[in-house]
C-alpha cells in the first residue's frame, strides 16, 4: 500500500461508516430540540444510530456542530472525482469541472485510493473514510496527563463527608450506575458534591501560583460525558447535583412541554360567561396524585361547585412488565385513557351543563381533540405557571385531600367508593354558596330550566 499510496497500510474498514456530513446533520436537528430517534429519521439513519451518537458524544456535538471547511474536498466531490475516474477523464478535466487544483485531485486519487485489489480503484465511499482517518488529531485531555489535577478535580466530586470531629458519615448505599440518570426517588451517595464551577474557580484560590493547577468548568463536564476521554470516571456524573447520566441540549430543555395546547384552545379563547359564573356548565378539571403513580380526576362546575371524582384504574399489566420508553401508559391517566374515562363522565349529568372544561397543562388531557369531538365539550388550557386561572379546581383538591391523603395510593379506591366520596362533599355547605350544598344549587338550576325528560341530580 505504501508503495501504491503513500501511505503506510491502514486497518479495514470493512463497511464503508457513515459519513460525517451525515452526522453533523443529525446535530443540527438535535439543536431544534427533537429527540434522537427523530433526528436520526430526518436524516436517514436508523434510530439505534442516532441514539449511539448522541450517548457517544455525551449530548454534546462540540466540533460535530461545526460545518466542514470548504478547504477539503466534500463526500460529494469525491463522487463526483469517482464518476468522471471511471469515464477516463484527465485529472485536469476533472479539476475544471468540481473547481479544484489539478495538483489537489492528483493526490486524491493517488492517496486515498482504495488498494485492497492490489491495484490503485479510486472509489469516494473509502476515500471519505481515510480521509476521516489521517485528519485525526488528537490531543490528550489535561485531566489525563496531569494525575495531581485530576486526583484533585474527582476528590471534590466524590470524596467523603465529615462531622465536626473528622470521622466520616457513609450515609446511605446508592444504586448501582448503569450509565443512566439516578434513579427515581431512589438513595444517593452523599459527597463532596462540588460543581465544576465551583471546582475550576476554587484551584484560583488553592493553587495561586501553579498555572498547571487550571482547568474550565467546560473540559471537566467533557471529561465526565464523552466516552473516551478517559479522565474521569464515568459514574462520577451520578454524584453532580442534576445526576443525568447525558447532557440536554439547550433547545430541547427550553422546548415546550406542552405542544398540545394552541392558540385557539387557550384559557384566552374561553366564553366570557364563563368568567362571571352566572350560567352553569363551566367546569374545571386536574388530577389529585398518589403514590405509586396513581390518579384520581377531579371535575368542579365553577358556579355551583358540584364535584365529579373521574375513577383512574391502572392498566393491565402495571407493575408487572417492565417500563419501557415511549411504551403504553398504564398508570390510569394515560392521553387516550384520560380522554374515555372524561366523555363517560360527561354522560352522567345533562348535555345544557357541559359547555367548557378547563384544564391545566398536563399531557393526561392531550387528546382533547377527540374529546371534544365525541362529547361536545369544548376544552380551554390555563397560561404556565398561573394556578389562580383554575382556582375553584385547586380549592377542592385541597379540600379532597381530606379524603385522599398525599402519599397514599390512591389505586385502592373502587368506582363505588370515590363516588361515596363525592355526595358526601357535594352535600357539604359551602360558604361561598350562602351555606347551601353544591348539590342543591345545582338542583336549584335545574328547577329553573326544567324541561319534560330533564331529571335532576340526587
Amino acid at each position: 500500500m505504501k508503495q501504491l499510496t503513500g501511505r503506510d497500510a491502514m486497518r479495514s474498514p470493512g463497511a464503508p461508516s457513515l459519513r460525517r456530513e451525515v452526522e453533523r446533520q443529525f446535530w443540527a436537528q438535535i439543536a431544534t430540540g427533537i429527540t434522537s430517534e427523530k433526528a436520526a429519521e430526518a436524516v436517514g439513519v436508523s434510530p439505534a444510530v442516532g441514539t449511539r451518537w448522541f450517548r457517544h458524544r455525551g449530548g454534546m456535538p462540540l466540533m460535530m456542530a461545526k460545518p466542514a471547511c470548504g478547504r477539503y474536498l466534500s463526500f460529494a466531490e469525491r463522487e463526483e472525482i469517482g464518476l468522471l475516474r471511471a469515464q477516463d477523464v484527465g485529472v485536469r478535466e476533472i479539476a475544471r469541472r468540481i473547481g479544484r487544483s489539478p495538483s489537489t485531485v492528483s493526490r486524491e486519487l493517488k492517496r486515498n485510493a482504495a488498494t485492497r485489489g492490489g491495484k490503485p480503484e479510486y472509489r469516494a465511499s473509502v476515500a471519505h473514510w481515510k480521509s476521516e482517518l489521517v485528519a485525526k488529531r488528537p490531543k490528550p485531555a489535561k485531566l489525563v496527563t496531569n494525575p495531581r489535577l485530576r486526583d484533585y478535580v474527582q476528590q471534590h466530586l466524590e470524596g467523603t463527608i465529615h462531622d465536626e470531629r473528622g470521622r466520616v458519615v457513609a450515609g446511605p448505599r446508592q444504586v448501582p450506575f448503569i450509565g443512566r440518570n439516578k434513579p427515581h426517588r431512589g438513595d444517593r451517595r452523599w459527597v463532596n458534591g462540588w460543581s465544576p464551577e465551583q471546582i475550576a474557580n476554587r484551584l484560583r484560590v488553592d493553587f495561586p501560583d501553579d498555572p498547571s493547577m487550571r482547568i474550565s468548568h467546560e473540559a471537566i463536564y467533557q471529561a465526565l460525558y464523552i466516552q473516551g476521554r478517559g479522565a474521569l470516571k464515568r459514574e462520577l456524573v451520578s454524584y453532580l447535583r442534576t445526576g443525568r447520566a447525558l447532557r440536554t441540549p439547550r433547545a430541547r430543555s427550553q422546548a415546550k412541554a406542552w405542544a398540545h395546547v394552541s392558540d385557539e384552545v387557550m384559557i384566552a379563547s374561553r366564553p366570557a360567561e364563563a368568567e362571571d359564573r352566572a350560567v352553569p356548565g363551566h367546569w374545571e378539571g386536574d388530577l389529585i396524585i398518589g403514590l405509586d403513580r396513581s390518579a384520581i380526576g377531579t371535575l368542579v362546575e365553577r358556579s355551583s361547585r358540584f364535584t365529579m371524582l373521574v375513577h383512574l384504574p391502572r392498566e393491565t399489566g402495571y407493575g408487572l412488565t417492565p417500563r419501557t420508553k415511549n411504551g403504553p401508559p398504564l398508570a390510569g391517566y394515560g392521553a387516550i385513557t384520560m380522554a374515555n374515562a372524561l366523555t363517560r363522565a360527561v354522560t352522567k349529568l345533562p348535555a345544557h351543563l357541559w359547555q367548557s372544561l378547563t384544564w391545566d397543562r398536563g399531557k393526561e388531557l392531550s387528546d382533547h381533540a377527540r374529546f371534544t369531538i365525541e362529547s361536545g365539550v369544548k376544552v380551554f388550557f390555563a397560561d404556565p405557571h398561573s394556578p389562580w386561572q383554575r382556582g375553584t379546581n385547586e380549592n377542592t383538591n385541597g379540600l379532597l385531600r381530606q379524603y385522599f391523603p398525599k402519599g397514599t395510593d390512591l389505586s385502592r379506591w373502587s368506582e363505588q367508593e370515590l363516588q361515596a366520596v363525592a355526595l358526601a362533599f357535594n352535600n357539604r355547605p359551602r360558604k361561598t354558596l350562602g351555606w347551601k350544598t353544591p348539590a342543591e344549587a345545582l338542583n336549584e338550576h335545574l328547577r329553573s330550566v326544567a324541561q319534560p325528560g330533564v331529571a335532576t341530580t340526587g
